[in-house]
């Protein structure tokens, strides 16, 4: 079992950054993939950044490649993701997720992840 609580969301305008942290309880953390994901409101939940276990392997969404870093620190049961250069299209609760594989299948795949945070709001203003 992993319970996931992300941190580090706030107010910022465009063209600023933030880090999201997401610490992870549970002993198998760093044997998880992980992903960060979004949901903008009257939208779907929609893909953003996924880790494999060690951090050897990154995947980002197009939107988002180029600003957003995924990483994480196995010691510290933490996974972050640092936003650049944020735009108000980036306005979003954003979510981690744990997949109990090595790295994932198919990362960008909601239903690839077995434990979920509660979300954290990133609100971009213009």
């Amino acid at each position: 079992q992993v319970q996931l609580v992300e941190s580090g969301g706030g107010l910022v305008q465009a063209g600023g950054s933030l880090r999201l942290s997401c610490a992870a309880s549970g002993r198998t953390f760093s044997r998880c993939a992980m992903g960060w994901f979004r949901q903008a409101p009257g939208k779907e939940r929609e893909f953003v950044a996924h880790i494999s276990w060690n951090g050897g392997i990154t995947y980002y969404a197009d939107s988002v490649k180029g600003r957003f870093t995924i990483s994480r620190d196995n010691a510290k049961n933490t996974v972050y993701l640092q936003m650049n250069t944020l735009k108000p299209e980036d306005t979003a609760v954003y979510y981690c997720a744990a997949d109990r594989k090595y790295l994932s299948d198919r990362p960008s795949r909601l239903d690839e992840y077995d434990y979920w945070g509660q979300g954290t709001q990133v609100t971009v203003s213009s």
